[in-house]
């Protein structure tokens, strides 16, 4: 399957990653860039920006990789296991997120992703998960 084009990627936005409002900024083979505004409502009660809203940009730029690029022998993905480390925080303007895949296995896929404040150079979160690929059935 030939890579998705950002203007693609952007097309398939639907449920969580479109009413967050994520957005694809780059996409080759391995690697994946998104961003999504801050908002009032993408904030925890005590004010900072709330723990899912980085997981769901990280876990969302990492699955639009997996999909952009799956090869043709794949029905699809899942991820079976995530983990984020939170270093800081972010209160207004956008935060982004770079996608890299670090193994690409014929059954499994792992993504490590940072996230920042965008255009800022410290990372606020570091993430990891594993895709497992589904395998397209033969009957």
């Amino acid at each position: 399957m030939a890579i998705a084009t950002v203007d693609e990627l952007n097309q398939w936005r639907s449920g969580l990653p479109a009413l967050l409002g994520f957005e694809v900024t780059h996409a080759e083979p391995g690697r994946l860039a998104a961003r999504m505004q801050v908002t009032p409502q993408l904030l925890a009660p005590n004010g900072y920006l709330h723990a899912a809203t980085v997981i769901a940009l990280a876990d969302s730029a990492c699955g639009f990789g997996t999909m952009a690029d799956l090869p043709d022998s794949a029905s699809g993905f899942t991820t079976i296991e995530l983990k984020t480390n939170f270093l800081g925080t972010a209160l207004e303007g956008a935060i982004a997120c770079e996608a890299r895949r670090v193994h690409h296995g014929r059954t499994t896929q792992v993504w490590d992703a940072e996230v920042r404040v965008d255009g800022r150079d410290k990372p606020i979160a570091l993430f990891r998960c594993t895709q497992m690929i589904l395998a397209r059935s033969n009957g």
